[in-house]
């Protein structure tokens, strides 16, 4: 905006300027030409003033030689008998002007290389005729000078329109520019940033309105997490009911069926619960240690693995695996995945973890043995499962700008691969 703004004024100024100079410069080539030739002409009077008077004196040569060489014009003398006086001049006494003022007209010439006036002074001894000429040089005497002067002011009158505008224009555009700035970090969940209004009135009105949108937002939220704690405490009851009635049915075998498919609930309404509850967190500058999480939570899980003698193979980086995604975050990932293992796969099926670093991307594989999921056709389910905390997951990693790769053939192996962090937090 403001390159755009600038390019405006400078073409509009530089169009005004131009508008103005141009005919200026025309101006002071036309006063230094007449200016020039009225000096002649009054060159060519005094000469005729003292030819007039000293006509026939014997010092009449050196008073005009005297006078003539001051004057800004080349200025000669013709007298009646042909003689030159002044400025010599070749093969003026045969010279056709002259000639023609000698018969008594006062007349100007002009032709390519300057001005010629020629003045006959009418005597008792004859005609004289007094002839001042300017070259081409002196009728242009000091417009170049001008020019030069009247380039430069019209050079500064652009630049400082041009810095005058960049100021307006920084006036308007720094309010916006901080304005982006502040939703970009709402959109990234810093949900307590606010524009602070400044510059137009136009855009004080939109930072204004920027920041009741933020807090309708919030609001929004609150009352979104209100009504879901709510709900988890309304399906609490009835879950409940549901697992004690599946126990006390006689038949075995369509006891474990209600068993399952209760706990199968159990888990949705937690998980739906937990991703709506889930805070927003401030995924620009959030990160975290991938290989210390990962450590941390297979210690956690390989309590329940010990119990139900599951193999467990943890393959972990040398170093720091530092990922572009909140702590918290990774934790309900890594937790949604080693859960479908433990629900969704015997207890003899192996689980091999693995953090491995590659291209600017640190990819968190989880593997097992067990009897895969269904076809990419019914949404990466596993038998007896939702898919739901998949989603959840594809939907927390996509977020922060990385994907899930799902393999399955002899068992399952999901890929987590996250962007890394420069300056990652544990």
């Amino acid at each position: 905006m403001r390159r755009r703004i600038g390019w405006l004024v400078a073409a509009t100024t530089s169009a005004v300027i131009l508008g103005f100079v141009i005919p200026l410069f025309l101006l002071v080539q036309t006063l230094a030409h007449e200016r020039a030739v009225s000096s002649a002409q009054d060159d060519a009077d005094d000469v005729a003033l003292i030819v007039s008077g000293l006509h026939g004196d014997p010092g009449l040569a050196d008073v005009v030689r005297t006078a003539t060489a001051s004057t800004f014009a080349t200025t000669s003398v013709v007298t009646p008998r042909g003689d030159v006086l002044g400025d010599e001049v070749a093969d003026l006494a045969t010279d056709g002007d002259v000639l023609r003022a000698a018969d008594g007209e006062a007349f100007t010439t002009t032709d390519d290389d300057g001005v010629t006036i020629l003045t006959p002074v009418v005597t008792a001894d004859g005609t004289y005729v007094v002839r001042a000429r300017v070259g081409d040089d002196q009728l242009s005497s000091g417009v170049a000078r001008a020019w030069i002067a009247i380039g430069l002011l019209g050079l500064a009158l652009i630049v400082a329109a041009i810095v005058i505008a960049d100021r307006f224009s920084r006036r308007i555009s720094t309010p916006v520019t901080e304005l982006a700035d502040v939703a970009l970090q709402l959109r990234d969940g810093e949900l307590d940033v606010r524009a602070v209004p400044s510059g137009p009135p136009e855009t004080v009105e939109l930072a204004d309105a920027f920041n009741q949108l933020a807090d309708r937002i919030n609001e929004l939220l609150v009352a979104e997490r209100a009504a879901v704690g709510d709900l988890s405490h309304r399906l609490r009851t009835p879950v409940t009911a549901l697992r004690l009635d599946a126990e006390a049915v006689a038949d075995p075998e369509v006891g474990g069926r209600l068993q399952e498919h209760v706990a199968n609930l159990q888990r949705t309404v937690d998980a739906i619960v937990r991703d709506a509850r889930r805070p927003v967190r401030h995924t620009l500058r959030a990160g975290c240690d991938a290989r210390a999480v990962v450590a941390d939570r297979m210690a956690f899980w390989s309590a329940l693995a010990e119990d139900q003698g599951r193999p467990v193979d943890l393959r972990l980086t040398e170093g720091p695996a530092p990922v572009a995604v909140d702590a918290a975050d990774l934790t309900d990932v890594l937790d949604v995945l080693v859960d479908n293992v433990f629900a969704h796969t015997p207890e003899s099926a192996a689980i091999t973890v693995s953090v491995d670093a590659l291209d600017g991307q640190v990819l968190i594989a989880v593997a097992d043995t067990g009897p895969g999921i269904r076809p990419p056709a019914e949404a990466g389910q596993r038998p007896g499962s939702t898919g739901l905390g998949l989603q959840i997951a594809r939907r927390t990693v996509a977020a922060i700008g990385g994907t899930i790769d799902i393999a399955s053939g002899a068992g399952t192996t999901v890929t987590l691969r996250l962007p890394v962090a420069q300056h990652a937090t544990a």
